[in-house]
C-alpha cells in the first residue's frame, strides 16, 4: 500500500472515531489551513451544507472527498458550538524541475513528458508521481541503450509551501550489441539470416543509424522479418523457439541468441475454391498466383488473397473476406489449400469527405476523384484516386480510408486526408567547374496559385553562359474535361564565350508560346503548341565556318514558328516516392513554313522503376534525340543537341560533350543519347523518412553530329557516383558527386554539382 494512502487511512480512521457522539446540526462552516486553495473551492468540494445534521457516517464521507480532491496531505473535522472547523494541511505545490546531465534528450521534451505523467510546475506534488516520473524517464533512456543510466531525485522545500524538484542524470555509456547468435539453422548460413536483421553489430555507419542499439520493438520486427525468409522459401512450420537478450555486469555489451525450428520444406500440392464464387472459377485462378507443384511462399499466398479481395471490390463488395485454409501431409511434406470466399454485402459510397485541405480548394482534390458519391465501391477506382490527388504534388501525404456508415450495411464515406506543403518555391540553383566558376540561377514558381490548382513559374537565371528570364502561366483544367491551357513568355540569351569546351558565339531569343493538352485516358495525355520567336545571333572569333555560313544565308536576325507536339505516360505509383512505374515522353518541335527556318527535332525520355526489394528501387533512365533541316534548309546551329552536366551526364561540365572543331570546342549535334541506371534507397536509419533519399548511379552519353574535326572526343563517356535528395524544411536539395569512368584528354570535368531551393 502506498504511503500517501496509508496516512489517508489512518487519518480516516481517527477521523471517524472522534466523532463517536452525538449528531448536531452546523450552524455555521470556517475552514482553516489554507493557504493557496480558495474557500470556495473546498466549499465547492464538501458534502456539507449550513443546516445539515452532522453525524459520524457524514462526516466520514466528508473527509473522504476531500482527501480525493488531491490537495491536501491532511484534513481534520472539529466543532464548537455547532461550528463545524474544516482543519486542512495543503499538499505543497512544485515550484521548478530541474534537469541536469541529460545529453541523449533535450531537457524540453523530458519535461513535457513528465507532464505528461502529472509531474509539472504549478502542479500538485505528489511524491507517487514522481516516482512514477522517475522510472517513465529511466525507461526512455534505457530505450536508447543507456542501461547504466542512474537518476538521483531530490526536493527541496521552498517558501509558502512549495518545493523544487531536481534530477540529476548520470546517462553513463551505451549498451552495444556485440554479437547476435541464430541457434538451430541448418538450411541457411547464420550471415544470410542476420542479413534480415535491422539491428546489427557496431560497424563503419552504426555511429548514424543506431542500428547497434538494442531495442525490444526492433528485435520484433527482425524475428518477423526471419519469419517472412523461411515462410517464403517453403517451411511452413517454422517456428521461433525463444529469444534471449543477455548484457554484460558493466552495462556496456548486449548479447542475443535465438533459437529457432526450421522444419520441413513443403510443396503445394492442390488449390481449391469454395465459398460464395460470384466471379467465374477461371478468373479467379488467374488471381492466384501460387500453383500446385511450387514451392510453398507466403508472400505469393498473401498477395493471392489480396487479388482477389480487391477484385471482389471493383463490383462493390467493399468487406469481402477471402481466407486460404491449408491442409498439411507431413508424411509427403505438401500442402493444399482452399480458398473461402466470402463476398458479404455490396456497397456504395454514400460521401467523399477531404480533409487537411487549408489552402488548396476542396474542387481541385475532387476533380482527381475517379470513385463518386452514390456509386458502388470500387477498390481500383479508389486507389487510381490516390494516385492521382498524389500525382498533384500539392502534398506531403495522401491517406484513404473508407470506414463504414453507422446504422446501415450497404453504405461506406470515402475519407481523403491530405498534408499539405509548400507549392511555391524560390529556387536557387549552383555549380562549380574549373573553366566557368561559380554558375547561378533562380526561379519563383507556385504550383497552386490561391489554392486553384493553377501554376505560376517565373524564372531567372543569371549564369554568365545561360541568362534566361520566363514567365509561365498553366490552367491544368481549363476546360471542365481537363484540357489544360497555357502560354510561356521568355527571352533568353546565351554566351558561350566564357566556355573555353563551346565554340564561341551569342544568341538572344525573344518569344511567346500557347499551348493546349489533352488527355486520353488515366496515364496518357498530348500536348500541343504554337509560338513566334525571334533569335538575334552574334559570333565570336575563330568561329566555325558552318556557323559563317549559316549567318551569311539567313542573316543575324531570324523569325522562327516553333510547333510543338507532346505525348506524356505516367504509370508511376507515386510522385512523391517512386518505387514502381514508368514516366514516358514523346516530343516533336518543327520550325513551319512562313518563318526563316524549317526544321525539325525528335526526342523521347523513358524512366523505369522496379523495386528490388521494400529499400532498394532500380531506376534506367534512357534518352534519345535527332534534328535536321527540311525545304533545304538546315538545322540552326543553336538548336542543337548538348549534352553534359547534372541532367544528363553527371561528372562531366555542362554541354561539353560531343564533336569539337580545331580549338576543341564544343559544336553541339543532331543526334544525343543519354542514358543511366540508378539505385535509390533511404538514408541509413531513416528508412521511414520520406524526405531524404539516396542513390548510386552510372550515367552514359554523348552528342553526334557533323562538323566535328577531333574524332577522339567524339564517342559515349560514361561517369558513376552517388546522389543525395533531400526535401529539407528550407527546399529541395540534390547533391551529385560522379568520377568519370573513360575520360579523354581535352574532356571539361565537373565532379561535384548541387541544387538548392527555397521554399515558401
Amino acid at each position: 500500500m502506498k504511503a500517501s494512502s496509508l496516512v489517508a487511512l489512518v487519518s480516516f480512521l481517527c477521523a471517524s472515531v472522534s466523532w463517536a457522539r452525538e449528531p448536531f446540526i452546523v450552524k455555521d462552516i470556517r475552514i482553516e489551513g489554507i493557504q493557496r486553495t480558495e474557500a470556495g473551492t473546498v466549499f465547492s468540494y464538501l458534502p456539507v451544507k449550513v443546516g445539515d445534521v452532522l453525524d459520524d457516517e457524514k462526516a466520514a464521507t466528508a473527509i473522504k472527498v476531500l482527501y480525493a480532491t488531491g490537495f491536501f496531505k491532511d484534513v481534520r473535522l472539529e466543532s464548537e458550538g455547532g461550528v463545524l472547523l474544516v482543519v486542512v494541511e495543503e499538499r505543497p505545490a512544485i515550484a521548478q524541475i530541474t534537469i541536469v546531465g541529460s545529453k541523449e534528450f533535450e531537457k524540453d521534451k523530458l519535461k513535457e513528458g513528465l507532464k505528461q505523467a502529472g509531474l509539472a510546475e504549478s502542479r500538485i506534488f505528489d511524491r507517487s508521481l514522481l516516482e512514477r516520473a522517475e522510472q517513465e524517464l529511466k525507461q526512455q533512456y534505457i530505450a536508447r541503450g543507456k542501461y547504466g543510466v542512474k537518476i538521483t531525485t531530490t526536493t527541496t522545500p521552498l517558501d509558502r509551501n512549495r518545493v523544487g524538484i531536481n534530477f540529476h542524470v548520470d546517462e553513463g555509456k551505451t549498451a552495444k550489441i556485440r554479437k547476435i547468435n541464430v541457434v538451430g539453422n541448418q538450411n541457411f548460413k547464420e550471415k544470410e539470416l542476420l542479413a534480415e536483421f535491422a539491428l546489427r553489430t557496431p560497424g563503419l555507419l552504426t555511429w548514424f543509424t543506431k542500428e547497434d542499439q538494442y531495442s525490444k520493438q526492433k528485435l520484433g520486427a527482425d524475428l518477423e522479418s526471419l519469419r517472412s525468409f523461411y515462410l517464403n522459401r517453403g517451411y511452413l512450420e517454422f517456428s521461433i523457439e525463444s529469444t534471449q537478450v543477455s548484457i554484460t555486469p558493466d552495462m556496456r555489451d548486449i548479447y542475443i541468441t535465438v533459437n529457432i525450428t526450421e522444419g520441413p520444406k513443403y510443396t503445394v500440392s492442390e488449390i481449391k475454391l469454395g465459398g460464395e464464387l460470384l466471379l467465374p472459377e477461371e478468373e479467379l485462378r488467374q488471381l492466384i498466383k501460387i500453383a500446385p507443384g511450387d514451392v510453398f511462399a507466403r508472400e505469393r499466398l498473401t498477395e493471392s488473397v489480396k487479388l482477389i479481395t480487391d477484385r471482389l471490390g471493383d463490383d462493390g463488395y467493399a468487406f469481402a473476406n477471402v481466407n486460404a485454409s491449408p491442409q498439411l501431409d507431413k508424411e509427403k511434406q505438401q500442402v493444399a489449400f482452399t480458398f473461402f470466399i466470402d463476398p458479404g454485402r455490396r456497397v456504395y459510397v454514400r460521401r467523399i469527405n477531404i480533409t487537411g485541405n487549408s489552402r488548396t480548394r476542396d474542387e481541385v482534390i475532387r476533380r482527381e476523384m475517379r470513385q463518386f458519391e452514390g456509386g458502388w465501391y470500387s477498390t481500383t477506382k479508389i486507389n487510381l484516386s490516390k494516385t492521382r490527388v498524389d500525382r498533384l504534388n500539392f502534398f506531403n501525404a495522401v491517406n484513404v480510408e473508407t470506414p463504414a456508415v453507422e446504422g446501415v450495411t450497404d453504405q461506406i464515406d470515402v475519407n481523403v486526408e491530405v498534408k499539405e506543403k509548400p507549392t511555391g518555391a524560390v529556387m536557387f540553383g549552383a555549380g562549380y567547374s574549373n573553366m566557368e566558376g561559380l554558375i547561378l540561377s533562380g526561379s519563383v514558381a507556385q504550383d497552386n496559385i490561391f489554392g486553384t490548382g493553377k501554376l505560376v513559374n517565373l524564372m531567372v537565371n543569371t549564369g554568365s553562359v545561360n541568362k534566361t528570364y520566363s514567365l509561365s502561366y498553366t490552367d491544368p483544367y481549363f476546360t471542365r474535361d481537363g484540357v489544360t491551357g497555357g502560354f510561356d513568355l521568355y527571352k533568353r540569351t546565351l554566351n558561350t564565350s566564357t566556355l573555353i569546351s563551346v565554340m564561341s558565339f551569342n544568341t538572344n531569343t525573344t518569344g511567346a508560346n500557347f499551348r493546349f493538352g489533352f488527355p486520353i485516358n488515366e496515364r496518357d495525355s498530348i500536348q500541343a503548341g504554337l509560338g513566334a520567336e525571334n533569335t538575334i545571333v552574334s559570333l565570336g572569333a575563330n568561329s566555325p565556318q558552318r556557323n559563317i555560313d549559316f549567318v551569311n544565308e539567313f542573316g543575324r536576325s531570324t523569325l522562327n514558328i516553333p510547333l510543338t507536339l507532346s505525348w506524356r505516360r505516367d504509370g508511376r505509383d507515386s510522385a512523391i516516392w517512386t518505387t514502381a512505374g514508368t514516366t514516358q515522353t514523346a516530343f516533336a518541335e518543327s520550325g513551319l513554313p512562313g518563318g526563316d527556318l524549317t526544321y525539325y527535332k525528335l526526342n523521347y525520355t523513358l524512366k523505369w522503376y522496379y523495386p528490388l526489394s521494400s529499400l532498394f528501387t532500380l531506376m534506367l533512365h534512357g534518352e534519345l534525340g535527332y534534328g535536321d533541316g527540311y525545304n533545304g534548309k538546315p538545322l540552326p546551329f543553336f538548336k542543337n543537341f548538348f549534352a553534359g552536366g547534372n541532367t544528363s551526364v553527371r561528372g562531366y561540365n555542362i554541354s561539353s560533350l560531343g564533336p569539337r572543331d580545331a580549338n576543341n570546342r564544343t559544336l553541339g549535334g543532331n543526334k544525343r543519347v543519354i542514358g543511366s541506371a540508378e539505385i535509390m534507397f533511404p538514408m541509413p536509419g531513416m528508412r521511414n523518412d520520406r524526405s531524404v533519399r539516396l542513390s548510386a548511379f552510372v550515367d552514359a552519353g554523348t552528342v553526334y553530329g557533323p562538323g566535328g574535326q577531333i574524332p577522339a572526343q567524339e564517342g559515349l563517356r560514361y561517369s558513376a557516383g552517388l546522389a543525395v535528395m533531400w526535401i529539407s524544411p528550407m527546399g529541395p536539395l540534390k547533391v551529385s558527386i560522379a568520377q568519370p569512368i573513360n575520360n579523354q584528354p581535352g574532356d571539361n570535368l565537373q565532379r561535384f554539382q548541387f541544387q538548392f531551393g527555397q521554399q515558401f
